[in-house]
């Protein structure tokens, strides 16, 4: 635990401060609760932790009123409690939830990527790949928030070329749930890189129609997110 402390503080300081996760337009107020859920989901606010507004306001560089109605939407979501008096309180995620949520996941997510490699056009293929490589270009640096924005960034407009924004919705709804712990760990191990060039690898097999290789690799990914990032 110390040694992810010590991990989370080393890159705190190279996080961008207000990412969007998914690469959608919202509003400040959102952006805020964005940066919140990446620092949350990287594993930088920990689980069982209390963080006050000012102090969260401090840290992402904006006013404490932004920072405590972010955090209440994510009390709504079941991210974090309120305590009163102090401020708000990580919630933690038990190892049955986690394996809940990533079958959960396996089950919508593999067959919907495989069907891509029939139904989806190279052109909005290769429009993912700056994402994908701003994914391995953050797990070279170690900066675990800008390797969240991005790879939340390129699952959901992977998922999105499906064309059921319900799914996208549900899928990013469990994303945020599940949280990715262990995070810093793989950074100071030396294993996120791997996982991180999967996604380059996934673009391959998709734009080469090659729905055996999509099946492996989309397995494989998934199985990094229980097997890996969901060490403690």
């Amino acid at each position: 635990m110390a040694a992810q402390r010590t991990g989370a503080a080393r890159s705190t300081a190279a996080a961008p401060v207000l990412p969007t996760l998914g690469g959608k337009k919202s509003s400040y107020r959102e952006r805020v609760a964005d940066a919140l859920r990446a620092a949350l989901i990287a594993g930088e606010l920990l689980p069982g932790e209390v963080y006050s507004a000012p102090t969260l306001a401090a840290r992402f560089g904006v006013s404490a009123t932004p920072v405590r109605e972010a955090m209440l939407d994510l009390v709504k979501e079941g991210l974090v409690d309120t305590v009163p008096n102090k401020g708000f309180r990580v919630t933690a995620v038990s190892e049955q939830q986690l394996d809940e949520y990533t079958h959960i996941r396996a089950l919508i997510e593999i067959p919907t990527v495989v069907d891509l490699a029939r139904t989806a056009d190279e052109v909005s293929l290769e429009a993912l790949r700056p994402a994908a490589r701003e994914i391995v270009q953050a797990a070279v640096s170690g900066d675990l928030i800008a390797y969240v924005e991005a790879d939340t960034r390129f699952h959901l407009g992977l998922l999105a070329l499906a064309g059921n924004a319900h799914l996208v919705e549900v899928i990013g709804d469990l994303r945020k749930r599940s949280r990715l712990y262990g995070l810093t760990a793989l950074v100071e191990a030396g294993r996120l890189l791997a996982s991180a060039e999967e996604h380059l690898e996934l673009l391959d097999a998709l734009i080469a129609r090659d729905e055996k290789a999509v099946r492996e690799v989309m397995t494989r990914h998934l199985g990094h997110v229980r097997g890996l990032w969901a060490a403690k």
